[in-house]
């Protein structure tokens, strides 16, 4: 019997929430004259959230039209990234393969445990292949790779990606000035950027420290050139995946007042940098700031946001 496919695929997108739009209420942007709204793209789903959905929504397309049974792709010991094509995979009956940066860890990190719980099967690679492993960026790509077998780069940041990026931006329904998102790879960034296609200002708020490679990164995901964008370098709070108590003591402030969930690896960065942006005057009177909460939320785990 001949199976359609994607069908699994589209039952798994039906299960998904609507990812809604809601106003931070905050005095200090009124005296500012600046509205900010959250994209909430955390509501989309408990575990495939946020820009992960958005990657990923294509890629397993364009796999399962190929007929793969496997998935491969790479990630750190807290990769929102494996965490969520993990999941997927297990959804979707497909096999995965995660080559993880650096020595197992004792015991395994939660994330990590999770996605050996969905069947992913973690492969420890050192710090220098994986450094080498980024070279590698189509499906097929990756040295030794085998039939049935698709290659993820990190992140998923392949071209593919920015088709489900262009989705979050179509499902914003209101008048703004400015886009504000968290930056790894500069996928989702990408994305962004050429669905407004120059119409509008795009911030991306780097998580990570020394992320000049980034402009480049971007630039090469897009078709053609755009002015209309730029990465903020001044709030990743020391370096990938590590923090401040000035940013975490922001996160539980806002989580408090906002009743909005934050992970300090990407959205709390991106936040807590705009709130410093608009109370040092950076946005003109009268603009409305639309920024991206990524999801993510697992990552909270490996943080102490009691």
């Amino acid at each position: 019997m001949l199976i359609t496919p994607n069908v699994n695929l589209d039952v798994l997108e039906r299960s998904f929430k609507t990812s809604t739009l809601e106003k931070v209420t905050d005095p200090h942007f009124e005296r500012q004259q600046i509205e900010l709204w959250i994209k909430r793209d955390d509501q989309l789903h408990p575990i495939v959230s946020g820009n992960k959905w958005r990657k990923l929504k294509f890629i397993l397309r364009h796999a399962l039209e190929l007929g793969s049974d496997t998935l491969i792709s790479m990630g750190g010991i807290y990769s929102n990234h494996l965490h969520a094509l993990a999941y997927a995979g297990h959804a979707l009956g497909l096999k995965t393969i995660g080559l993880i940066r650096g020595e197992p860890p004792e015991p395994l990190t939660p994330t990590l445990q999770d996605c050996q719980q969905w069947g992913m099967e973690l492969r420890f690679v050192s710090r220098s292949d994986y450094r080498l492993l980024r070279q590698y960026r189509e499906h097929f790509d990756l040295p030794g790779i085998e039939p049935g077998q698709y290659w993820l780069p990190e992140g998923g940041a392949q071209a593919l990606a920015l088709q489900g990026v262009a989705e979050l931006v179509k499902e914003i329904d209101i008048p703004f000035d400015l886009l504000c998102l968290p930056c790894g790879t500069g996928t989702t960034l990408a994305g962004c950027i050429a669905a407004l296609d120059g119409t509008k200002k795009v911030i991306g708020f780097a998580a990570l420290k020394n992320a000049d490679f980034l402009t480049g990164d971007v630039e090469s995901l897009l078709t053609k050139p755009y002015n209309n964008w730029q990465i903020s370098q001044n709030y990743h709070g020391g370096g990938f995946a590590k923090t401040t108590p000035e940013l975490l003591e922001f996160i539980r402030t806002f989580e408090l007042i906002q009743r909005v969930p934050l992970e300090p690896v990407y959205t709390g960065k991106m936040l807590y940098g705009l709130y410093d942006m608009i109370a040092k005057g950076c946005f003109a009177p009268g603009q409305r700031i639309i920024a991206v909460h990524t999801g993510g939320l697992q990552g909270r785990r490996g943080f102490n946001l009691a």
